[in-house]
C-alpha cells in the first residue's frame, strides 16, 4: 500500500469540520463515485465477488434504517420498504461507506478508504450517504453553509454527469427517498454523527425529516432545498 501524505492528502472531514468547503471537489467526488458505479455496472466478475448482502444487511440496512424504524414506529412502513427495495436493488459496485471521513482530498482528486462493507447493489445509497454528510455539516458550520449547500449541488451534478447504466431519474428518485431517512438515521439510529450535539437540532432534523420520509420527493434538490430553508429559519 501506498502512504498518503497528510499535508497532501488531507481528510475532506476536517476540511469541511473547518469550514473549507470546495464545491469543485465536491463535484469531483461526485464524478469519481459514478465512475466506480459506471465501470462496474453489470460487471459479472464484480457481482461475483461481491454477493456480501447479509454483511451490508448487517452494518448498514439493520443499524441506520431498521434500528431508526423502531424509535419512529410510525414511519416504521417507509423505512421497511425502503430496505427492502435497496436490498434488492442490484446493478453496481457500491462503496458502503462514502463518508468524507473515508476521503482524502489528494491533488489529483479523491481517493475513498475504508470500503469494508462494499456489496453488489444500488448505487442511490452512496451518493445518498455522502451528501448527507454535507447537509447535516451545515448545523454545525452555519458559517459555511452556503458553501456547504453548493458542494451538495455540485456533487449531484458531478455524479449524474457519469450516470449511464440506468435511468437517472430513477436513480435519483430512490437516492432523494434514502437521503431524509439516513438524515433522521444519524440522530436516531445505531450510528448518531458525534457532531450534532444539541437536543433542539436533533428535534429539527426529526422535523424535516419525517416531513420528507411520510411524503417522499424525487429530486435531490428539494430535499437539500427543504433543508437549508430549516437551516435558515434556526440561523437568523
Amino acid at each position: 500500500m501506498e502512504f498518503l501524505a497528510p499535508a497532501r492528502y488531507p481528510v475532506w472531514k476536517e476540511l469541511l469540520r473547518r469550514g473549507d468547503a470546495d464545491a469543485a471537489f465536491a463535484g469531483r467526488v461526485g464524478h469519481a463515485l459514478a465512475s466506480i458505479h459506471a465501470f462496474t455496472a453489470g460487471l459479472a466478475q464484480a457481482k461475483e465477488i461481491f454477493t456480501t448482502d447479509q454483511i451490508f444487511h448487517a452494518i448498514r440496512l439493520e443499524p441506520y434504517l431498521l434500528a431508526t424504524a423502531t424509535r419512529h414506529p410510525d414511519l416504521s412502513g417507509k423505512f421497511e420498504n425502503l430496505v427492502k427495495r435497496t436490498a434488492q436493488t442490484r446493478l453496481c459496485l457500491v462503496h458502503g461507506d462514502v463518508s468524507p471521513k473515508n476521503i482524502l482530498a489528494g491533488p489529483d482528486g479523491p481517493v475513498f478508504l475504508d470500503a469494508e462493507c462494499a456489496w453488489y447493489g444500488d448505487p442511490a445509497f452512496d451518493l445518498a450517504f455522502c451528501l448527507n454528510h454535507l447537509l447535516l455539516k451545515a448545523a454545525v458550520v452555519p458559517e459555511a453553509r452556503v458553501q456547504l449547500a453548493a458542494s451538495f449541488e455540485a456533487m449531484v451534478r458531478g455524479y449524474f454527469e457519469q450516470v449511464n447504466w440506468e435511468s437517472p431519474e430513477r436513480l435519483e428518485a430512490r437516492a432523494a427517498h434514502l437521503l431524509p431517512a439516513l438524515m433522521l438515521a444519524r440522530v436516531d439510529g445505531k450510528s448518531p454523527v458525534e457532531y450534532i450535539t444539541q437536543e433542539a437540532m436533533r428535534s429539527m432534523i426529526r422535523a424535516v425529516t419525517t416531513i420528507l420520509i411520510r411524503d417522499p420527493v424525487t429530486k435531490l434538490e428539494q430535499v437539500g432545498a427543504a433543508w437549508s430553508d430549516a437551516m435558515q429559519g434556526t440561523l437568523r
